[in-house]
């Protein structure tokens, strides 16, 4: 069949491409290679500046920008010419090495350099630092910045609706009130943690050998500190050194990554499925769109599929990350192959994280606040108020407070009145009597209001 979007395996590159399209630069096979490349050239120039290695005299200011427009201007052409070196090498790392070969060979003012491509490089150094740039890249310039917009929009929902009385729902049953906005501002909370922790991980990097232990380095050029010199070439990539390796980076980083991307997901999920309940409840109405269909049979529907939408999407990139998380961290002694697949995974699971925002941000977007619905069910619930009530007899020491409003409430239907006619019969102090016989059950909430403007 054609590669047409309809004929994709994965959704990711048919129904849901044009969302993902950030990230096809930076975890494509194509954004693999160009790391690659990139990684490969400053190690050359690395080398040539370090001084200690005479048979590689440093390069030319002009020879340098040669050097960096190979990685520069990389593109899908560049690709397939690297494609096309391992159909003979079968080897994805040497490929590029060659590719490289070929575009200095043809200078003679650089093919004397040519056999210092790759120097004492295994492939892991140089995919290990490629996969930690992409990691970087996404988190930077596409991760970040949508988080980012999501806790905006939240605030701004909170910060509008931070004095509106809301019910709460406690196992599903009416409980003491809160407001709407300091709901929204627990999640804001919640995700400004996680954004920090995420924007936190380290993405270590190494440049050490075939085992970890510079053997191929320190045996051709002793007099040369290779442990400083793979530091320094690391932390100018933006990358954290990690000293202690196998042939593999362990990916503990990868891991500890992929697992601040899940918490914040997992809270997002908890947020879609608790927007999706007030939808339901009629506390949020959502904006029309022309032509749209909610249902094919039921003309009245108008679904909140932008929520579960971005819950299925956030389910699935979580499957994968949890997974990454677990199992890139093993490998058998010094090195087995099962991570080589599983990485190359990652814009999958970062792809249904990018479909999920994207969905979220639109159905947060098209949410308007019914106020009218949610003052009715505060009204029909001055139930609410028991724990008012007996907290206040508990002050001034009347007897079994609990109990009594227990009596009275549990199970039973409580209106404006019932209530008053209760509080009326308390020996309270005058004072403490009439601040509860005022109180309304959207005038209880607490420091809610302040709680929300806050966040």
């Amino acid at each position: 069949m054609s590669t047409h979007a309809l004929t994709a395996l994965s959704p990711l590159d048919g129904r849901y491409a044009g969302k993902v399209e950030p990230l096809r630069p930076i975890f494509s096979e194509y954004g693999l290679m160009h790391r690659r490349v990139q990684v490969e050239i400053e190690w050359l120039l690395a080398l040539a500046a370090e001084g200690g290695i005479v048979e590689l005299p440093p390069f030319s200011g002009a020879q340098v920008d040669q050097l960096r427009a190979i990685a520069n201007d990389f593109g899908v052409a560049e690709g397939e010419r690297v494609k096309a070196i391992e159909a003979t090498t079968n080897h994805d790392v040497k490929a590029i090495e060659y590719f490289i070969k070929e575009r200095i060979g043809a200078d003679p003012a650089l093919a004397q350099a040519k056999e210092f491509v790759h120097f004492a490089c295994t492939s892991e150094d140089i995919n290990n630092l490629s996969y930690a740039l992409m990691l970087r890249d996404a988190r930077e310039g596409v991760l970040l910045p949508m988080f980012d917009r999501i806790i905006a929009r939240l605030r701004e929902l909170a910060h509008a609706n931070a004095g509106l009385p809301m019910l709460s729902r406690t196992h599903g049953q009416t409980a003491s009130p809160s407001t709407l906005g300091k709901e929204l501002a627990n999640v804001v909370a919640r995700l400004e943690r996680q954004r920090k922790q995420l924007a936190a991980v380290e993405i270590p990097g190494k440049i050490n050998g075939a085992v970890g232990n510079y053997n191929a380095h320190a045996i051709t050029y002793p007099e040369l500190d290779w442990r400083a010199f793979s530091q320094r070439f690391v932390e100018s990539l933006g990358l954290d050194y990690n000293a202690y390796t196998t042939q593999i980076e362990p990916h503990d980083g990868v891991a500890e990554y992929c697992d601040a991307v899940r918490r914040a997901n997992i809270i997002l999920v908890d947020l879609a499925r608790d927007i999706w309940g007030y939808i339901s409840l009629g506390y949020f109405k959502q904006a029309l769109k022309a032509g749209e269909v909610g249902s094919s049979t039921m003309p009245h529907k108008v679904n909140p599929i932008d929520f579960e939408n971005a819950e299925g999407n956030f389910g699935l990139a979580n499957a994968l990350l949890g997974h990454f998380a677990e199992k890139l961290p093993i490998s058998r002694w010094q090195r087995d192959l099962t991570d080589s697949t599983v990485l190359r995974a990652l814009g999958t699971a970062f792809g249904h994280t990018l479909v999920a925002l994207e969905s979220l941000q639109k159905g947060l977007g098209k949410l308007t606040v019914n106020a009218e619905r949610i003052a009715g069910d505060l009204d029909a619930s001055w139930e609410v108020l028991a724990e008012a009530v007996q907290t206040v007899m508990r002050r001034y020491g009347l007897p079994e407070p609990y109990e009594q409003l227990k009596a009275l409430t549990r199970g039973q239907g409580i209106t404006r009145e019932s209530m008053r006619a209760f509080i009326e019969g308390l020996a309270l102090p005058a004072e403490a009597k009439q601040r509860l016989l005022e109180l309304t059950p959207g005038g209880y909430v607490g420091l809610a209001e302040g709680l929300a403007r806050e966040a």
